[in-house]
């Protein structure tokens, strides 16, 4: 059977390519985070299992959940997403589109887990030395792990950077055999 990432994938290129066309990538990040959210509600889900509940209701609950903020052009991609029987695929779908996005916008999101709190002047000079290794915008999230010691560890893409004393140490111990 197919995992869950590749059935989502041509749904999130769909999508890429609808926003795209229509000028909202940013409004179709928000509306695919919004709807893998009210799918992904226990009820909800319980309703999409259930088979006296057809797409058009479901498709018809969604869009009242969210208001106005679904378009008509997210509408459809929703009706096709439900026709195809792959709503609980729709947090794949949104990952992948925020990947394919920050591809598409020549941005790439890197994370950052720093022994102690970074003040502006380390987070402004780290996002331009990334800048430059990956020759695209960061989009940079910086989080605090106490248990690295000291140094950081740094995830862009499959990219992973490991400096913390923490991972020296590891590989210290894995050389010497302990």
């Amino acid at each position: 059977m197919l995992n869950r990432t590749t059935l989502a994938r041509p749904y999130a290129r769909a999508a890429l390519s609808a926003a795209r066309d229509a000028n909202e990538l940013s409004e179709w990040s928000h509306r695919l985070a919004l709807a893998a959210e009210i799918a992904g509600n226990e009820q909800v889900r319980q309703l999409g299992g259930d088979p006296r509940v057809g797409g058009d209701r479901m498709l018809a609950l969604m869009s009242d959940v969210a208001g106005d903020r679904f378009n008509d052009s997210f509408i459809n991609f929703l009706r096709v997403v439900i026709t195809n029987d792959r709503l609980s695929l729709l947090p794949e779908m949104a990952a992948l589109y925020e990947q394919y996005r920050r591809e598409a916008e020549a941005q790439i999101r890197v994370e950052v887990i720093s022994a102690r709190p970074l003040d502006d002047e380390q987070t402004s000079a780290l996002a331009k030395r990334l800048k430059a290794r990956f020759e695209r915008e960061v989009d940079l999230h910086v989080e605090v792990d106490e248990s690295l010691v000291g140094g950081a560890i740094i995830r862009a893409g499959d990219t992973v950077i490991d400096g913390s004393v923490r991972g020296r140490l590891r590989q210290l111990g894995q050389q010497l055999g302990v």
